[in-house]
């Protein structure tokens, strides 16, 4: 009987789809650690950046993995579904974007002979850290919002979106913050402090919701969340039109990327990355307003 009880427990967190996915994280996540340490290497921002990664979601994932087996998450004071798929979220947009910074400065097109065997270890970071996008992807995809069930409001569309807008976020700050030369005007610094206000509220709604807190709200949480994204649309909106033309206009910048301008330390690209960015992310606070009227959050529930 104790056998049974046991089999019946890690059932649902080892052997199902969701388990599996998980697994498939933390196997790959432990290879690309240990590539890197060994003879991949990492070094300067950008490779600390990639490391943070993942370690970060290697240890995540692996206590996620570990309360889920045990079930002691149900005794932690959080909303434990809101909370995991949150960090699905997260780590799959840290996962592409690690996938892309590596490779773009650790590997060559050629490589000295004594080299190649570290270029070769290289690839392989990057094949596994590509591949890990999709076990974290999966798991997104099994715990979404479904049709006619309930769930917490991070599984939805708008859950989503919203890591994604705090995500998307982040890589403006990291812009502005690589010489983009933002205080030059009033305008651009209005923008500065647009981000600023749209992220904190962002941050502010997903760790209501991970912690169960949404009834600290003195509105309706589905009200404050509608009032809130349509007011970011038209602030995003504001700075989508003004961060273009104070930074790229003729009358207060250039319009082209001058050639003396070395890579990696170019105001005009930091510029470009904002401009990029927050077109990006108007989009994606837009497509939240439609699909956060379409929702109905259910405050009391458990998940």
């Amino acid at each position: 009987m104790t056998g049974y009880k046991c089999s019946q427990i890690l059932d649902p967190a080892v052997l199902s789809p969701l388990g599996i996915a998980r697994m498939c994280q933390l196997l790959l996540g432990c290879t690309i650690m240990a590539l890197v340490s060994h003879s991949a290497g990492y070094s300067a921002n950008y490779g600390t950046f990639c490391m943070f990664v993942w370690c970060f979601c290697f240890a995540v994932t692996l206590l996620v993995f570990t309360l889920d087996i045990t079930r002691l998450h149900t005794c932690m004071p959080i909303s434990w579904d809101n909370f995991t798929v949150a960090f699905a979220m997260l780590a799959t947009l840290m996962y592409i974007t690690a996938s892309v910074v590596y490779p773009v400065y650790f590997l060559q097109t050629e490589c000295p002979d004594e080299s190649c065997e570290v270029q070769f270890y290289r690839i392989a970071v990057t094949v596994c850290s590509s591949v890990c996008c999709f076990p974290y992807g999966a798991e997104v995809f099994l715990t979404r919002a479904k049709p006619g069930a309930v769930v917490g409001y991070m599984a939805t569309v708008s859950g989503l979106l919203k890591v994604v807008q705090a995500f998307v976020a982040c890589i403006i700050f990291g812009a502005l913050a690589n010489d983009s030369e933002y205080s030059v005007y009033i305008a651009t610094q209005y923008c500065v402090v647009v981000f600023s206000l749209c992220f904190s509220v962002t941050v502010i709604v997903i760790v209501l919701t991970v912690s169960g807190r949404t009834a600290a709200l003195r509105l309706p949480f589905d009200r404050f969340v509608v009032i809130y994204t349509f007011f970011a649309v038209v602030l995003y909106l504001s700075t989508t039109l003004i961060w273009p033309i104070f930074s790229f206009d003729k009358k207060y910048g250039n319009t082209t990327r001058p050639e003396a301008c070395p890579r990696g330390a170019c105001p005009w690209d930091s510029k470009l990355v904002v401009a990029v960015f927050t077109s990006v992310n108007l989009i994606l606070y837009f497509v939240d307003l439609i699909y956060s009227q379409r929702i109905r959050f259910v405050s009391s529930s458990a998940v």
